[in-house]
């Protein structure tokens, strides 16, 4: 049955779905038995915090928005292919967005859990009261164990047999964070010999240049180096092909994609638009993941935009990107399970901190949702859209090219520039066309002290990447925009 609302452009669609029950409708792809809600005492966020198809189910993890105050009512849950879900005896409440498998003694480790093939589950009790968000593989014995990440930045080994762990680190001290800044570690991933960890604090204080408390870092083992002082938030590599690993976080001007190629051992950074400005703070980002949703490909979800993502690599360059769609939903995992995409949500929460007030007195209980679907159907989310720089008052130094910019598949680009100087400045724009590092002049343009100039790109132009080039030292901006 179909209902329309012409005036408003409202589409509902009831799709009783009879492989799954007579019981269990689907609304537009979510599945209302299927919310998980929280308690109302004491009022607490409820977000989904990993998905992940394990032991002939899916199984799923939500959390509160901090240990202490403690909340209630989220844990573990698992859903089988009745779509029948069940909250696990197991469960804890608490703030976990960690999932891993690991192969060598076939668990699923998500949250503080490890869940074997039957689906038996157990705790690892001495990484329970901490945020875990991320879970890797061990550098030296992957075997028996494994690293475990916690959100204020507390690096943990673990052994997968015995579930006993021991702190290794603060990387809050490790990676020398301002006194004072918001730790908010998110990911974390074991590849080419290297531990890559994000942190993605990021505040007023960051925008304004007072500190830069966000990090991507990583470890060999034996020293801790920093990479980046910005807010990041997803790590992730291929297991085939090119095995490129790809970081992603932001800045004030854009979205940053730092790439790591193994060929070269060395990390290339590329620059992508903002689908939406309102991820631009700490807590605002939960939690942007790459993950593998059909065979040999991935999804990125990042600041409010889908991309593609392949494995391969050639040349040294990832060609294999390409935005789908843009949204505003808050999305901390996604999958595939029994031929669906399904996408965890967060729904309007009421957080409530130690300082005892009601961080949102108008939302009413706490509840997470999944949406169920195909991996097409994203190409039919929102419209193309986004903003971003490759500078943004930046220092600009002469001859030297800017950070690529994507600007494949968006539509109306356009591009403006201005400077601080009291002289004239001219900028080359260079375009890749294809994606293989090779840039061309495409035109160049003269920007005179005090003045805006806007470029508004034809509709055939369509480059992979576009980077700038100044023939002066200044201040400037060059800065898309994407309708």
């Amino acid at each position: 049955m179909r209902i329309y609302f012409n005036s408003l452009l409202l589409l509902i669609v009831f799709i009783p779905l009879h492989v799954f029950g007579q019981k269990n409708t689907s609304v537009s792809g979510v599945f209302p038995q299927l919310a998980m809600v929280a308690n109302h005492s004491p009022r607490t966020e409820a977000g989904t915090g990993g998905l992940m198809p394990w032991a002939n189910r899916l199984w799923v993890i939500t959390y509160v928005a901090h240990l202490s105050p403690s909340g209630s009512g989220t844990g573990l849950y698992e859903i089988n292919d009745q779509m029948e879900l069940k909250k696990r005896a197991e469960s804890i409440v608490g703030t976990y967005a960690n999932r891993f498998i690991h192969a060598p003694s076939n668990q699923l480790i998500i949250g503080p859990y490890a869940i074997d093939t039957l689906g038996n589950v157990r705790v690892f009790e001495g990484l329970k009261n901490f945020r875990l968000s991320a879970t890797m593989a061990h550098l030296t014995d992957p075997g028996n164990k494994v690293y475990f990440l916690s959100m204020e930045g507390e690096f943990f080994e673990a052994d997968v047999t015995t579930l006993k762990s021991k702190q290794l680190f603060n990387l809050m001290d490790e990676l020398k964070e301002p006194a004072g800044s918001k730790p908010h570690f998110k990911s974390g991933f074991t590849k080419h010999g290297r531990v890559v960890i994000t942190n993605n604090s990021y505040n007023e204080k960051d925008y304004n240049g007072a500190w830069s408390a966000g990090r991507l870092a990583e470890w060999d083992g034996a020293t801790w180096k920093i990479l980046e002082k910005t807010a990041f938030t997803e790590v992730w590599s291929a297991g085939a092909f090119g095995q490129p690993m790809i970081a992603t976080g932001w800045d004030k001007a854009s979205v940053l994609m730092n790439v790591y190629f193994p060929s070269t051992k060395e990390w290339k950074r590329y620059r992508l638009p903002k689908g939406s400005r309102t991820f631009d703070e700490t807590s605002c980002t939960e939690w942007m993941r790459i993950r593998e949703v059909e065979t040999e490909r991935a999804l990125m979800d990042c600041h409010g935009l889908f991309y593609e993502i392949g494995y391969h690599t050639y040349g040294n360059q990832l060609w294999a990107i390409k935005p789908i769609s843009s949204h505003l939903r808050v999305i901390p995992d996604f999958c595939s399970w029994r031929g669906m995409l399904v996408l965890g949500g967060n729904q309007a929460t009421p957080m409530r901190f130690s300082s005892g007030y009601d961080n949102n007195p108008l939302a009413g209980q706490a509840q997470a949702g999944l949406w169920f679907g195909k991996t097409d159907d994203l190409w039919n989310f929102g419209k193309l859209q986004g903003e971003g720089g490759v500078w943004l008052d930046s220092e600009i130094k002469k001859d030297v090219a800017s950070d690529p910019f994507l600007t494949f598949n968006f539509n109306n680009k356009s591009l403006n520039i201005w400077h601080k100087s009291n002289v004239d400045v001219t900028f080359s724009i260079e375009a890749d066309v294809v994606g293989n590092g090779e840039f061309k002049t495409y035109r160049t343009i003269t920007v005179k002290a005090n003045e805006l100039k806007n470029i508004d790109f034809s509709e055939s132009f369509n480059p992979k990447w576009i980077r700038l080039v100044s023939n002066k030292d200044c201040i400037g901006s060059a800065y898309f925009t994407f309708k």
